[in-house]
């Protein structure tokens, strides 16, 4: 939110006070001697020349070389070069970058109040650079921490500054800009005060010869800024891709439940009702994370195969025997319309098998036992008993008391007794509709799920769940069955 005008004006003759009343303090402080060596104020013009030369336009903000002058200066001169340094880098800066009129006087205000500040500082506490002898070796090590510390605190205060300014023009919160700005360019400007706390140090220890080092040292620092930004800027690209692959993989499952949502209003309800009871189970279980996922997902899109149904189908008044042929086979569509998505194989196949019988009767393969998948049985347990909880398409709903009676008497034949004692137990500890009160939305979690797969090394679905060879093999014939019939199918067509 922007600030008012009043707020606005108010800053703004503040930044205006800011900046007379350091070049008052600076004319008035002002002596000879702060311009000498003139050799040094050679040097380092020159170096704030090549320092905007060397400006980078980061997407945090602007890294700029003339930083370490500025600090060279600070250190060796006095606070009033520091001061003049400072205005005259950011005339410079604010002139290429064409920055609007508030803008440069926030620029020039902050970076010659701080400077010349942080001059003060240095003469405070390391005493006056002039009259400093120039090989004690104790000394120039203090000197040196000195320079660094007040460099922290020049930043800290000069980032408040132009963070004021941009909160108050922008409506950018100043705990985000630290967030989003100055903590991704400190690193950068910590590696700037320490290459000019060096400088500085071998000034005091070698002479202006040292300085010379400092322009082959801004070249080296803006070849590598530019490298390093460049790979920033592509490992951002690549970041972007994957997210839209994600965003893409996610979307197709997301979008057939969506739609199927929309055919038949109860089908998320239930989904997320499934998913919940299945992720309980799976954490009661103590499955690691990947598996919990693993069955969390199957029971979400465990229906997903229904969006083929005709409204008719869906919604049913008589069924055929062709209907029933087509309702038996949405395990089947779903996993093929899952299965088609990179890294959901494992969905796939819990969604396949969740018709499954653990005595032999089910379909589509004719699983028996542990060869189907743990995701497969858990997922059927929950689809059973919110089913006859909810009875939203057959007759009226059981008690839960009534379900948990049937889950025990199918136990051992449709479904699997351990998990059903388990899923029992869960339900007698957390209550026996806990699962229903799950939102679609909130189960899916699109956002962290993209985000997640989006991330180096990370697939859309966890690590394949085990299988007997017996069952891996029951579940090839069955396959090739398929494709044997729709092959000869093709043919007489």
């Amino acid at each position: 939110m922007h600030a008012s005008k009043l707020t606005r004006r108010l800053f703004c003759a503040a930044e205006i006070m800011l900046l007379v009343g350091t070049i008052a303090a600076a004319a008035w402080l002002s002596r000879s001697e702060e311009w000498h060596p003139l050799a040094l104020v050679v040097v380092l013009s020159v170096l704030a020349l090549l320092g905007q030369r060397f400006t980078v336009k980061t997407s945090a903000g602007v890294l700029s070389a003339s930083l370490v002058t500025i600090v060279l200066a600070m250190s060796l001169l006095g606070p009033v070069p520091a001061a003049v340094f400072g205005i005259v880098a950011m005339i410079l800066n604010s002139a290429v970058r064409r920055l609007t009129p508030t803008q440069w006087l926030n620029n020039i205000s902050a970076f010659a109040a701080v400077p010349f500040a942080g001059g003060l500082m240095v003469r405070a506490l390391a005493g006056d650079v002039h009259q400093m002898p120039s090989h004690d070796l104790t000394q120039g090590v203090t000197f040196g921490l000195v320079v660094l510390g007040v460099f922290v605190v020049a930043v800290g205060l000069n980032f408040i500054l132009i963070g004021l300014d941009t909160q108050i023009e922008q409506g950018y919160p100043l705990a985000r800009q630290v967030r989003e700005v100055f903590l991704p360019l400190l690193p950068g400007q910590l590696a700037a005060g320490m290459i000019a706390t060096i400088l500085a140090i071998s000034y005091r220890s070698i002479g202006l010869t040292a300085l010379f080092g400092a322009i082959a040292v801004l070249l080296i620092l803006q070849h590598l800024t530019v490298a390093l930004l460049r790979s920033e800027e592509r490992a951002e690209q690549l970041q972007a891709r994957s997210l839209q692959l994600s965003s893409f993989q996610w979307g197709v499952p997301s979008m057939f439940m969506q739609g199927l949502g929309l055919r038949d209003p109860t089908a998320l309800r239930h989904a997320a009702a499934v998913a919940s009871y299945a992720k309980a189970i799976a954490i009661e279980l103590e499955r690691n994370e990947d598996e919990q996922e693993l069955i969390h997902l199957a029971g979400l899109l465990h229906d997903i195969g229904k969006f083929t149904w005709s409204d008719r189908i869906l919604h049913p008044e008589n069924l055929t025997d062709a209907d029933w042929v087509v309702i038996r086979r949405h395990p089947q569509d779903g996993a093929s319309m899952v299965g088609m998505l990179d890294g959901f194989g494992d969905v796939a196949d819990a969604i396949l098998y969740h018709h499954e019988r653990v005595d032999g009767g089910g379909y589509p393969a004719g699983l028996i036992g542990k060869e189907i998948p743990l995701a497969s049985r858990i997922v059927a347990i929950c689809t059973t008993y919110d089913t006859m909880t909810k009875r939203e398409t057959f007759g009226p709903p059981m008690s839960s008391e009534e379900a948990i009676a049937e889950l025990r008497t199918v136990a051992g034949g449709q479904l699997d007794a351990e998990l059903v004692e388990t899923f029992i137990t869960l339900l007698e500890r957390e209550g026996p509709t806990f699962g229903q009160k799950a939102d679609y939305k909130t189960e899916l979690a699109f956002e962290r799920r993209v985000r997640k797969m989006a991330q180096p090394g990370k697939v859309a679905a966890p690590a394949r769940s085990p299988l007997s060879d017996r069952a891996r093999s029951r579940s090839r014939a069955w396959r090739s069955s398929v494709r044997g019939l729709r092959e000869r199918t093709l043919s007489k067509g």
